[in-house]
């Protein structure tokens, strides 16, 4: 593995205003919280003065990516955690509170000086091992479509499309559709631009309580409906593909999922199914427990647990019920090669299965490339 990979995006959008963030931290300085800037360097926030919070960075780190057609290369050294931020037609306010912490832009805080830019971001961690990447949908969608595609020294090549160029309008359409089918908030997810009222950007309903979107006990029917399935003669079989190996559950006597040797599932909320991180689904000490945690969740939000009763299940068989996650479900449908990591367990696949979380991975990269405005 290089310890720096060239990072080289392009500007197929319309706007010759569009400006990269490079953040994460830097493995081979101590793990510091940096920037890397157009020419390779790092820049590392410093805290702002005693008793000061909020500040501006001290250095511009904005990367500019020139007039539509424009190529742009940075070359990034190795960073865990990091991100690249691209924003179009203004530029990202980053800021830093005493440590030095910094505050990175939020859709989710209104009062946020980025509340009303259109960014996005791709998710990636560069290190001896190998670059690994994705095109995150977890938290929102951005208006602005980005694709990924890696280069490697054996000669292959992957690619994540993403979004199309209208892809914002059509998940909006189809949310729009779908709060008149079921009578649920998924419309108010959209969060409009200000300044025209078309949609800016669309929240994942996990994070439907900033928008006013509550999906209350939406997922409750269907979770007493699994619940009565395996407490009768199916068996929920869960492969955890790792040493922990395939567990078989039913409902005890006591209301919970089991498993046999202690790991037992209480019913999930319907929050406790959104984020797939809270309640049952909660990660801890045990390993075995943490291994069935992402299958069981996925089988939640993919709507697949009563349609079948071995997970990870096929792909073809996700988002058929009518009680599922249909933000992720239209994140799928909306992207142009239908991968998007659109909940916290999206790379859950069954073992020898087509990756749906969009991501890109190789141990010997020689090019990454990210891709603006959903055109080649």
């Amino acid at each position: 593995m290089p310890d720096s990979l060239q990072f080289v995006i392009r500007n197929n959008t319309d706007s010759p205003s569009c400006f990269a963030y490079i953040t994460g931290l830097a493995l081979q300085q101590d793990n510091q919280r940096c920037f890397v800037k157009g020419d390779g360097n790092l820049y590392f926030p410093t805290a702002p003065n005693s008793g000061s919070i909020l500040q501006p960075l001290a250095e511009d780190c904005a990367v500019p990516l020139g007039e539509p057609g424009n190529e742009t290369t940075i070359k990034v050294p190795q960073i865990a955690g990091g991100r690249v931020w691209i924003s179009r037609d203004k530029k990202l306010t980053f800021l830093v509170n005493p440590g030095p912490a910094l505050v990175e832009p939020s859709v989710l805080n209104p009062s946020d000086p980025n509340a009303d830019v259109d960014f996005g971001f791709v998710e990636f961690t560069l290190n001896d091992s190998q670059l690994y990447a994705n095109i995150s949908f977890v938290d929102f969608v951005p208006r602005l479509p980005m694709g990924i595609e890696l280069e490697t020294a054996s000669g292959a090549h992957t690619k994540v499309c993403g979004l199309p160029p209208d892809g914002i309008n059509q998940i909006a359409d189809r949310l729009n559709g779908q709060a008149g089918g079921d009578n649920s908030p998924w419309d108010k997810l959209i969060v409009l631009d200000k300044a025209d009222g078309s949609p800016l950007r669309v929240l994942n309903a996990t994070h439907g309580g900033t928008v006013g979107a509550d999906f209350g006990a939406y997922f409750d029917e269907y979770v007493s409906k699994v619940w009565d399935k395996y407490s009768k003669d199916d068996e929920l079989t869960i492969d955890t593909q790792c040493d922990t190996g395939v567990v078989k559950g039913k409902v005890n006597g006591s209301g919970e999922l089991d498993f046999g040797d202690g790991l037992t599932f209480a019913r999930p909320s319907t929050a406790d199914v959104l984020g797939c991180n809270s309640g049952p689904f909660t990660t801890g000490p045990d390993p075995r427990r943490n291994a069935i945690i992402p299958r069981l969740a996925a089988g939640f939000v993919r709507g697949t647990l009563l349609n079948e009763t071995n997970h990870p299940s096929d792909p073809a068989g996700f988002y058929k019920d009518q009680t599922v996650h249909h933000y992720s479900r239209i994140v799928h449908e909306v992207n142009s090669d239908g991968k998007g990591y659109a909940f916290a367990y999206d790379d859950v696949d069954p073992t020898g299965g087509e990756d749906q979380s969009g991501k890109v991975n190789a141990g010997d990269p020689t090019v990454f490339r990210i891709i603006l405005g959903g055109k080649d």
